[in-house]
């Protein structure tokens, strides 16, 4: 097993006396992919925000090795900044000098697909563009882990179809180590390698870990057919929250 980025253990936490979380335990190896995956009102978002660092546990423990970049559903890019220095804005926080910044954010851009877009303005961007400059931001924050609550769920189905195709295509050439926070099975399926399932009316509790079939683990047929499994094990777990 590669090495531990990131984990929580019996993780409980309450709003106003109102348990939401109860007993969550998961963790997230380097060059994963996990899915955390649950319906609205489940915790998903309350949980990111204990993984991310912005707020606290009632009680548990939480361990980050590594530095962690995050983003929310929406991509919070600055309007009167160009794209390159919207995307090169962590870096100048982190005290690098700004060109320096900038000439790192112009070599990853044809990576993310934002070749030629330096000096254009949010405004201008398509919701695929706006949604990659805001991964290569977040990526350049953290290069070793990134935590994305429902970073799709507002683009249309072909845009997030070429979004899931690039993250599958950069995921080795760029190191990438993620935690997605989803609703959709789909997307679950389609991204992680292993996925938790958020689950029972609050407080949540959180599934065992559930490994994601590979393409190549057999044949196409088999294939099809450990994903169909998959898909109605999620249903019947959700169903069931």
């Amino acid at each position: 097993m590669s090495e531990l980025l990131l984990s929580c253990k019996n993780i409980y936490k309450s709003y106003d006396d109102i348990p939401v979380l109860e007993d969550v335990s998961l963790e997230l190896h380097r060059g994963e992919i996990v899915a955390i995956l649950g319906k609205s009102g489940s915790g998903k978002s309350t949980l990111f925000n204990l993984l991310a660092g912005l707020d606290t546990a009632d009680s548990g423990q939480i361990e980050r090795k590594v530095r962690v970049g995050y983003m929310m559903q929406k991509d919070l890019l600055l309007d009167w900044k160009t794209v390159l220095d919207n995307i090169a804005l962590p870096l100048i926080l982190r005290s690098v000098p700004k060109e320096e910044a900038r000439a790192t954010a112009r070599k990853y851009m044809p990576v993310f697909g934002l070749e030629g877009l330096a000096d254009r303005w949010p405004a201008t961007l398509s919701g695929g563009q706006r949604q990659r400059s805001a991964l290569m931001r977040t990526w350049l924050y953290s290069q070793e882990l990134m935590l994305l609550d429902e970073p799709f769920s507002g683009l249309d189905a072909l845009t997030r179809e070429a979004l899931y195709e690039w993250l599958q295509e950069h995921k080795e050439e760029l190191g990438l180590s993620i935690l997605l926070i989803t609703h959709s099975i789909e997307e679950a399926i389609s991204l992680a390698d292993r996925l938790y399932i958020l689950k029972g009316e609050l407080p949540s509790q959180v599934s065992p870990s559930i490994e994601v079939p590979l393409a190549e683990s057999g044949t196409e047929a088999e294939y099809i057919l450990e994903r169909e499994s998959l898909r109605r094990q999620i249903r019947a777990a959700l169903v069931g929250a």
